[in-house]
């Protein structure tokens, strides 16, 4: 990834515009109200318990949820969705508030933190369920995910073409409570440490004037 180009098309577009674990059922989202002065984005780029470490972090953002979406299966358990054939991405819901953060922020934060260019799979993780995804909320989502993508492909900032799905949002199956703040809770467990502290490091460095202050 050619860092030096992200800068120039973040200008751009603002001028513009593991699966063996217990099985409990998920909760669906689709009609909880968000807090007022909040907005809401929905992503998938892998593992939700990497995607959730990271976005945790981000000044500006409230609560992350991980969960299930971009599937037709009604309220699918993760051991389900770890099968490959519910249609469902592991995908994190991100509230924040768009007087700290923009959307347009996000959106980098999940370009720069997983690679878009790998069709269904990120590291180790295989299978449609780990694709890279963005779920928009309304038409200025859309454009601006549309936007970046066309920047970030017509820059050459990766060595191949992004294969990120961007759909319109649908529903939110909340994942089973042993997968929420999983990171904050199971630092010690080796797939997060050889795993997800890496990535979360990588980010404190890359953003570290976006971080919540301590």
């Amino acid at each position: 990834m050619k860092f030096g180009l992200w800068a120039t098309i973040l200008a751009l577009l603002v001028a513009g515009s593991s699966c063996g674990q217990k099985q409990k059922q998920a909760t669906t989202m689709t009609n909880k109200p968000v807090k007022e002065g909040l907005a809401v984005a929905t992503f998938g780029s892998g593992c939700f318990w990497c995607t959730e470490a990271v976005f945790q972090n981000l000044e500006g953002v409230e609560r992350v949820e991980s969960g299930y979406s971009g599937g037709k299966v009604k309220n699918p358990t993760y051991k389900e969705v770890c099968s490959g054939l519910t249609g469902h991405a592991e995908v994190i819901q991100v509230y924040y508030d768009p007087a700290k953060v923009g959307y347009d922020e996000l959106l980098e934060v999940f370009w720069k933190t997983h690679d878009p260019t790998t069709l269904n799979r990120q590291g180790a993780d295989v299978g449609t369920q780990y694709r890279s995804a963005i779920f928009y909320h309304n038409d200025e989502q859309k454009q601006l995910a549309e936007k970046y993508k066309q920047e970030l492909d017509k820059s050459g900032a990766f060595d191949a073409p992004i294969v990120t799905e961007i759909a319109p949002f649908e529903v939110f199956y909340k994942a089973e409570d042993y997968h929420q703040n999983y990171y904050n809770l199971n630092g010690s467990a080796p797939y997060c440490s050889f795993v997800i502290q890496p990535k979360v490091e990588k980010f404190k460095k890359v953003f570290k004037d976006k971080l919540k202050k301590s």
